[in-house]
């Protein structure tokens, strides 16, 4: 009997079995692909886009609307495509095409090109974080005692896309310039849409076999949209009020006086912070069962939001990066972990999908209307308080959901 329970423990086939945080790192490099570097560093190159095309607040907020409404419409498709291609391969094709929609990025220069290749990243960046969320969900099935630092690698491995694209685009900008380059920010672009494609490399063989490994035997429900109306609620609100922050803030920054350098450290701590998160929320995670972990998460973002509107003071900008950084995807991890907590496991792709199309849709509205306000005398220290009160309703809202079990 011994010896039908020997597995080799040898081979990349065992990889989700025995070791579970290798393949947790691998599918954090997905996330990292899908919003570190085709969304997150649009927020660095904003400035010297807005410089050298002439945009307003307002139309540098639509360029990013148009990524979010890429992002809801893949949505919208991935639970046809996963059931049609299976959720590996979608992982890695929309992990190609976010680095080919990338270099095309960067080599455009019409606002209608530029809207439609944002739009188009962020349709298959959408593919991306969905299958890699439902693997790392299936992962943590596998590994119930590790679940909620499993969970918390894979999200914040955007942080190691943040970080990479602060050192990417400064290094390529300059570079571009030191030539005499014409449109100098299209070489970060460039060289963050090769690196998307190197990454899928690494991605592909580690998380190939974790549907494979051990299927989870949960009997708990499916998925009904009124059961989680108070948490999709105060999803959409996080959707809404975090993404101003993270568009904008850098061009605050610079309005604000502070040298690039420090700016480059900023976005370098912010994006160390999301790394960190695994570690920091994953007790939570795994403790609560409702809506709690978003609630109290939902909060602190609106605090970090709205530091840098009462002061300029590097330390306390830095702090407010920081506290970002260690909180905004344990959000989106802290919806995971609702989901897996309250639902049977053939629904998790339904219950992800449901969650990420509200806080897709939350995007869309997002940058717009900050980009709206920030255009208006009061700048875009009001647009950042519109953020922070937005989050302040969210955590209101999610503060309501309770676990699932409750309402029967």
């Amino acid at each position: 009997m011994k010896q039908n329970l020997s597995i080799p423990k040898t081979g990349l086939k065992n990889l989700p079995l025995y070791y579970p945080l290798v393949t947790a790192l691998a599918l954090s490099l997905a996330a990292a692909v899908a919003l570190g570097l085709s969304r997150f560093s649009y927020g660095l190159l904003l400035p010297l886009m807005r410089n050298d095309l002439g945009w307003s607040y307002l139309l540098s907020g639509i360029m990013n609307t148009g990524n979010a409404l890429g992002y809801f419409l893949g949505v919208l498709a991935t639970p046809f495509l996963i059931s049609r291609f299976g959720v590996w391969c979608l992982l890695i094709a929309g992990s190609v095409m976010v680095g080919i929609f990338m270099l095309l990025t960067g080599i455009a220069t019409d606002n209608v090109a530029l809207f439609l290749y944002r739009m188009f990243t962020g349709i298959v960046s959408a593919f991306i974080f969905i299958a890699g969320g439902v693997l790392s969900v299936q992962l943590c099935s596998i590994h119930r005692d590790r679940a909620g630092l499993l969970m918390g690698l894979y999200y914040g491995g955007v942080g190691f896309g943040i970080m990479l694209s602060a050192l990417l685009v400064p290094m390529a900008f300059i570079y571009a310039q030191e030539y005499s380059v014409l449109h100098a920010w299209q070489w970060p672009w460039r060289v963050m849409g090769v690196g998307c494609i190197l990454v899928t490399v690494i991605i592909a063989l580690p998380t190939q076999q974790i549907g494979k490994a051990l299927p989870s035997q949960d009997t708990k429900q499916q998925f009904a949209l009124k059961d989680f109306i108070f948490s999709l609620s105060g999803y959409f609100m996080f959707g809404v009020g975090y993404i101003g922050y993270m568009t904008f803030v850098v061009a605050l920054l610079h309005e604000q006086g502070m040298h690039t350098k420090l700016i480059t450290w900023f976005y370098s701590l912010l994006g160390l912070a999301v790394v960190a998160s695994s570690r920091i929320w994953a007790g939570m995670l795994d403790h609560f069962k409702g809506g709690e972990s978003l609630a109290i998460l939902n909060a602190l973002l609106g605090v970090a939001c709205i530091l840098p509107v009462l002061t300029n003071a590097v330390p306390v900008i830095f702090i407010s990066g920081i506290v970002f950084g260690a909180v905004f995807l344990s959000v989106v991890a802290s919806t995971t972990a609702l989901v897996r907590h309250n639902l049977d496991q053939e629904s998790w792709a339904t219950g992800i999908s449901v969650f990420t199309g509200v806080f897709a849709f939350g995007q869309i509205v997002g940058p717009s209307a900050m980009g709206w306000v920030a255009d208006m005398p009061s700048g875009l220290e009001r647009g950042l308080m519109v953020s922070a009160f937005t989050l302040f309703i969210g955590a209101m809202l999610a503060s309501r959901q309770k676990e699932l079990k409750k309402f029967h």
